[in-house]
């Protein structure tokens, strides 16, 4: 994103907008609820180049082609049935941009089996199948979070899941740390006509 034109999609309380701001030309953070946009504000409050605005993935608040990468992380909106998300995160890129879409890996284990008990009705390869049927590539990308001690692990995961889930994956979690692996989709915005 060096000297790019950052939208950042459900950017919450903002936490990933001064990461961009210090190499982007611009970057606009958007995001729906209230409260997370005056969070997200305070947090950007002084630096250059870097706005908040309310709106869904929707319906994007940017001019078409304006924007070189679209980043969207553990937003959770992307998927079966958000097409039309994806159609105006494509509008608003410039063509050769990139949505990249960043979210939690519900295959691996633990964190994924973790992730499925609270979420039964969630289907990760009906998530994945989607994401490939609308052109996005797949990586993968391991990670191991680690804490401080038994208390701040417990802390974190009674904020990623339900209690009774939380307290199944402190029982199940040897130590301080865990791994958690991240699914990466990008789809790049062609400069042209596509023939297929």
């Amino acid at each position: 994103w060096k000297g790019a034109d950052v939208l950042d999609i459900g950017c919450g309380t903002g936490f990933h907008l001064p990461m961009f701001a210090q190499s982007a030309r611009s970057v606009i953070g958007v995001e729906p609820h209230p409260p997370l946009i005056a969070a997200a504000r305070a947090r950007v409050e002084g630096l250059p180049g870097v706005r908040i605005a309310e709106a869904g993935a929707e319906n994007l608040p940017v001019e078409d082609a304006s924007v070189d990468l679209v980043h969207a992380r553990t937003a959770y909106f992307f998927g079966p049935g958000c097409g039309r998300g994806i159609a105006e995160a494509m509008r608003v890129l410039r063509p050769g941009g990139r949505l990249v879409v960043v979210d939690l890996d519900a295959t691996s284990h633990p964190y994924g089996e973790w992730m499925r008990a609270d979420l039964p009705q969630y289907d990760p390869v009906a998530v994945e199948r989607f994401f490939d049927a609308q052109g996005f590539d797949l990586t993968r990308i391991d990670t191991r979070w680690e804490f401080a001690d038994r208390d701040a692990l417990a802390s974190v995961l009674g904020i990623e899941f339900s209690p009774r889930t939380a307290s199944r994956a402190l029982a199940e979690t040897l130590g301080t740390a865990l791994h958690v692996r991240y699914r990466v989709h990008i789809r790049t915005k062609p400069y042209g006509l596509v023939l297929k």
